[in-house]
């Protein structure tokens, strides 16, 4: 029998679920690429999966190339990364990781207040977790407190103060037998007194001895006893002291008694 019958109403049973289905529904499974000749039904059909296909094409795929040329600077650039622990970037041992971290932040303003009297400044109250920089203080005082009682657990940076001193000259009046006369630092009487500009300057005048004269200065010469008036620039008064801020190009200026003539001295400038 050389021929075949027609299978159009054949009925065959599949080799995977084993549920009855028409013969031509049935599709032959393949592995690997090879006929199986197991029939499955649609629902149980599936197609030879990739994954078989494992080793059976080159897969080479090299990273590495054959006698290479490294650029070793660009090799130490790549490992300058920060890393560590407690904070990052910390502890005594520099080789760890590069002490290289640093915080970009902005900590507002300092602002630290002197008042006259006072004799020091304090700055306090600064607290930093890693760097920030520097902190500036400037103003007129007398001292500075150092060090500075700045809380830190990393870096703050640096601490600047921009001060001008305070020249203190004690004052004092006595009567040498040509009248009341002012005495500077125990000098007199009325000696001349070189004053810098931009410098602050204070006449003390808690002596008993200055009672009934306070210091003022003037452009003129013996001051409104002289026919001058009172020179106010840079100029603030105390209860026992006069003291003057020197203007940038101020004149040649003289201290005077306002209660009585003849008993100061000529300031330069």
């Amino acid at each position: 029998m050389g021929r075949f019958a027609s299978s159009a109403r054949a009925i065959a049973i599949c080799d995977v679920c084993g549920f009855q289905y028409q013969l031509n529904e049935l599709r032959e499974t393949t592995v690997r690429g090879r006929r199986t000749n197991i029939l499955a039904c649609t629902e149980c059909w599936e197609p030879d999966h990739p994954q078989n296909e494992l080793g059976r094409f080159p897969v080479d795929d090299p990273q590495a190339i054959q006698n290479p040329r490294p650029d070793f600077a660009e090799l130490n650039a790549s490992r300058n990364f920060q890393w560590g622990w407690n904070p990052v970037g910390g502890g005594s041992d520099d080789t760890l990781a590069p002490n290289n971290l640093k915080a970009i932040a902005s900590i507002g303003s300092v602002t630290v207040s002197v008042v006259k009297d006072d004799s020091t400044a304090n700055v306090t109250g600064i607290q930093a977790t890693t760097e920030i920089g520097s902190v500036i203080v400037g103003g007129t005082i007398v001292t500075v407190d150092n060090p500075f009682p700045v809380a830190m657990t990393t870096n703050v940076g640096s601490v600047t103060v921009n001060t001008t001193s305070i020249t203190v000259y004690a004052v004092t009046v006595y009567n040498a037998g040509s009248g009341n006369k002012y005495y500077i630092d125990g000098v007199g009487p009325a000696p001349t007194l070189a004053l810098v500009e931009g410098q602050t300057y204070r006449f003390d005048q808690s002596d008993s001895s200055n009672s009934g004269h306070p210091l003022r200065f003037s452009t003129t010469s013996d001051g409104t006893h002289g026919g001058g008036t009172q020179y106010t620039t840079g100029v603030s008064i105390g209860a026992d002291y006069t003291e003057i801020t020197v203007a940038i190009g101020a004149p040649t200026l003289y201290y005077y008694c306002t209660n009585h003539s003849g008993m100061g001295g000529q300031l330069n400038t």
